[in-house]
């Protein structure tokens, strides 16, 4: 073969290739073109790869073949077209799959949690180790409630959620561990336990209960979903299945993938409610009633529609036209 006179030849129809690939928009008649040109320059590409191997040519070639393969299977503003089908679809499905680990991770915290209240609220030695009587009461009487005011609610909401989005991130991202999302989970209930044992040993239980509800209903059922998505990421690889340990991971990570996602904005309404509600001078129940309501709503969309969602077929991860075809196995 003479590449050169071939491309010569073919120069004319791979730059209207090129141009059509490039087109913000298409009319019928553009892409009946172009899906001849495809089929052209696919054949064209072919014979050179057999006829010479790689070459510059046949690499500009494949740059414009995949220019034109996208711009028919993906149209313009794709991504932003798919948000509609993750929000209503993928992700409360990816959420549903892990309402029962869920379940357990949040009974483990309370369990935890309380075990450490009620240990070093009802023992003096431990609470001694703490620090000092007046520094104690000083924290249940003054610093726990303060720490909702003291900065400004705008700074203070950020602060939390870039703080909180970053712990829900690292029990995902480094759920294939298995241990870290665990370290996650015992931390945040022994922190958690241990303010509250200092609270209930100066009388101010209520306090800590009145502080912690409106924001920390959503807040930290937040994070055990985080933490049950790291632990079904770590059980992937353990417990594959049928599918090799690489595609069960794979699958499974962008499934949690797409929880992290999702996380990132129930937790910027908890840090709303943290920033702009905890600390306001309203009547409990209405701050407390707030705190429910986002709740109630993330559960619903958790359960609910994650249940339709998921009966429908939704699993939370990519389907086919994004991940390829999968590889099948038997096991």
């Amino acid at each position: 073969m003479d590449l050169d006179a071939l491309t010569t030849a073919r120069r004319a129809e791979w730059e209207r290739l090129n141009a059509l690939g490039r087109a913000r928009r298409l009319s019928g008649e553009d892409v009946d073109e172009l899906i001849t040109r495809y089929r052209a320059a696919s054949a064209d590409l072919g014979d050179i790869k057999t006829s010479v191997g790689r070459t510059a040519h046949g690499d500009h070639l494949s740059l414009l073949l995949a220019r034109a393969r996208r711009r028919l299977t993906s149209p313009a503003g794709a991504p932003l077209a798919r948000i509609p089908a993750f929000a209503a679809r993928q992700l409360p499905a990816a959420l549903y799959r892990l309402r029962w680990t869920t379940l357990v991770v949040a009974v483990a915290f309370l369990l935890i949690g309380g075990t450490v209240a009620a240990w070093i609220s009802t023992d003096p030695v431990l609470l001694a180790a703490l620090g000092s009587d007046a520094d104690l009461r000083y924290y249940a009487e003054n610093q726990f409630a303060d720490y909702y005011s003291e900065n400004p609610a705008a700074v203070f909401a950020g602060t939390v959620w870039t703080n909180n989005a970053w712990i829900a991130a690292q029990s995902v991202l480094f759920g294939i561990t298995g241990f870290w999302p665990v370290m996650v989970l015992i931390q945040n209930a022994v922190t958690t336990g241990t303010a509250a044992a200092v609270l209930i040993s100066f009388g101010h239980a209520d306090t800590f209960a009145l502080f912690i509800l409106p924001h920390g209903q959503l807040e930290l059922t937040s994070v055990f979903v985080a933490v049950a998505a790291g632990l079904h990421l770590f059980w992937s690889w353990v417990a594959p299945g049928p599918r090799t340990r690489t595609a069960a991971l794979a699958s499974e990570g962008r499934a949690v993938a797409t929880i992290a996602i999702g996380l990132v904005f129930v937790l910027a309404v908890a840090g709303l409610i943290e920033g702009f509600v905890t600390a306001q001078p309203w009547p409990w129940p209405v701050k407390i009633g707030i705190g429910s309501a986002a709740l109630a709503a993330f559960l619903v969309y958790m359960l609910v529609l994650g249940r339709h969602a998921f009966r429908e077929g939704e699993t939370g991860d990519l389907d086919e036209a994004d991940t390829g075809t999968p590889q099948l196995s038997v096991g």
